[in-house]
Parts: structure tokens; sequence; C-alpha cells
């Protein structure tokens, strides 16, 4: 398998953490989003990628995007160490709250979109990181609520096993400690990422760990 990843990219942070969890080897391929107006739009990447997007994922001679779809994929050819529950209503749950990350929030504090705030429509860098703290800061609210009013939260997200959930947990956390976000107002959350990141899978996916890693 070949993954096409950035190493501070959110999405790809949770396909590296499916990837660990399950212990599946794979080729990391760096694609650098900001280098020379970012490598994404370069004519190779796009021929792998239209969506010019991170990750993708190269298997079976085929070309996966969108990290929620790879990680399911990896769920149903690897069923060792599951990340999905085996019940329907707990399947439910875990995809509710991995989307409550990748469809509520990330969209909105993408960097493409972070981009046009300040490029297109001439946002302060103030400014921009103003509309970011508040999107993260909803979206933290929301899982915040939904783990600590749910009866399955266990240890992790879901249970006492990690699955899909905290793949999409752990970099948001990531994410609002590089922007100083005060992660008191959520304590199930803090709860759950400091029980992630003391798994080996876990701290092996973080961007400080990967090839590509900047200072």
């Amino acid at each position: 398998m070949k993954l096409y990843t950035y190493f501070r990219s959110s999405a790809a942070y949770r396909v590296r953490i499916a990837l660990n969890l399950k212990g599946i080897g794979y080729e990391s391929i760096p694609v650098h989003l900001l280098k020379n107006g970012g490598e994404q739009h370069d004519d190779a990447y796009r021929a792998v990628n239209p969506s010019e997007l991170v990750p993708a994922l190269e298997t079976e001679g085929v070309t996966l995007g969108q990290s929620m779809a790879i990680i399911e994929y990896l769920d149903e050819t690897h069923p060792m160490m599951p990340l999905l529950p085996p019940d329907a209503l707990g399947r439910a749950r875990v995809r509710a709250l991995a989307q409550t990350v990748a469809c509520d929030t990330h969209p909105l504090t993408n960097l493409r979109v972070l981009r046009h705030l300040k490029g297109a429509l001439g946002l302060s860098e103030e400014d921009r990181n103003a509309w970011y703290r508040h999107w993260l800061g909803e979206g933290m609210r929301v899982l915040e609520a939904q783990l600590a009013n749910g009866a399955a939260t266990g240890r992790f997200c879901h249970g006492d096993m990690p699955t899909m959930a905290d793949c999409f947990l752990v970099p948001q956390v990531f994410n609002a400690r590089r922007f100083d976000i005060d992660l008191a107002p959520y304590p199930t959350i803090a709860r759950i990422d400091a029980a992630c990141v003391d798994i080996p899978a876990f701290q092996a996916a973080h961007p400080s760990q990967q090839p590509d890693a900047e200072g």
C-alpha cells in the first residue's frame, strides 16, 4: 500500500492511526501542502487524486480518497482489531462521532478554506485564526456533549477499545493544541485523548514522527 500523506494533515493522521492499529505496513509518500503553492496541485498528484487532497491510498491497483472511506475499507479487508463495533447501533454511533469531525468541523477549518479566507476575502491572520478557533471549538463542544452523555462511552469513544471515532478525535485534539484552544471545557475528550496517546499505534502516527515532519 502507498499512502499519500502530509505530516500535519488531520485527515491523513486519521488514516495513519488506523493503519498502525491494524498493523498494516505501507509506504509513506509525502505531499507537501504548503511548498511552492502546494504540491497537491501539481499535475502529477492531480493524476493520483483529482480532488487535490490528502490522504490518498493506493491499494490493489486502485486509489482511494476520503479518510472515512479509506478507514472503512481497511476495516472490511483487515478484520483484526476492528474499528467499527459488531452491532448496527454501535456502528451508527461511531460513524456519527467521526462525522461530527469529518463533516461538521473539518471542512470549515480545512487549509483551502483558510487560504480562501485570507487570500480572496482579505481576512487578516488574526481574523483567520479566530475563524479557525470558533469552528473547531464548536465541533469540540458538540463532540464533548456526545461523548459525555453517551452511555456507550468507555475508556475510548465507544467502549474500551479504540474505534474509528478515536482515529478522528485525536487529530482534532492535536489541532486544538496547535491553536492554543483551552481543553478544560472538554474533559471527556481530554480523557479519551490521553488514553489514546498511551498506545504505540497512535504515537507512531503523530505528526512529529513522520518522515516529512518539520521542526
